[in-house]
């Protein structure tokens, strides 16, 4: 016949049993049972509240970009645009998307510009997070499918991809408020002039 067990509960059943030295020595009792315990017990880290995380995140992708800034000289872009096709595209000069990088961004890839709405206009032609890009929030569309971040790299090809098909739209480059201000029905010759294309 088995006899009934008495005493309190064990109240750390999850916890693994006292190693066998110290329930061998039978001076180590209870203290060097509960530092074992204490050393099995989760341990609580401290991470910052998600927000914080992305907001960290997208302040050092900026700082990132800006290292890796580039101010292109007037035609120096119009050289490097015209080499990704945009003399013509849907109906625009060079001179227009010159024109509309300068009035935008002053050629200068990693311009970051804040909207009281919380989204951001990026790179050399201020792209908007709203609808364009991926500024970390999952519920923008993100039509051009890239991070608003890619859009201030110095070579330019992702700000040029989403550039044009923004362009693609029925307003074309009419998108732009800085266009419709500042190049819209003007000349512009003196954007590429003299520029050796």
């Amino acid at each position: 016949m088995l006899a009934p067990v008495t005493g309190r509960p064990r109240l750390m059943s999850g916890m693994p049993s006292p190693s066998p030295a110290l329930s061998q020595s039978g001076g180590a009792s209870a203290s060097a049972t509960s530092t074992e315990a204490r050393s099995w017990a989760p341990r609580r880290r401290l991470h910052p509240p998600g927000s914080m995380m992305l907001a960290f995140l997208s302040l050092l992708s900026c700082l990132l970009a800006a290292s890796e800034a580039k101010v292109y000289s007037r035609c120096e872009l119009a050289r490097v645009l015209q080499e990704f096709g945009l003399e013509g595209y849907r109906g625009h000069s060079l001179a227009d998307w010159v024109c509309l990088a300068y009035f935008t961004s002053g050629f200068n890839t990693a311009a970051v510009d804040h909207e009281a709405d919380g989204s951001t206009n990026n790179g050399i032609f201020q792209i908007n997070s709203r609808k364009w890009c991926n500024n970390f929030n999952q519920k923008a569309p993100n039509l051009c499918r890239m991070y608003c971040t890619d859009l201030l790299k110095p070579g330019l090809k992702e700000a040029v991809i989403c550039a044009m098909k923004i362009a693609q739209g029925p307003r074309g480059l009419a998108s732009w408020e800085a266009w419709r201000h500042h190049c819209q029905g003007k000349d512009l010759n003196d954007w590429v002039d003299g520029c050796d294309l």
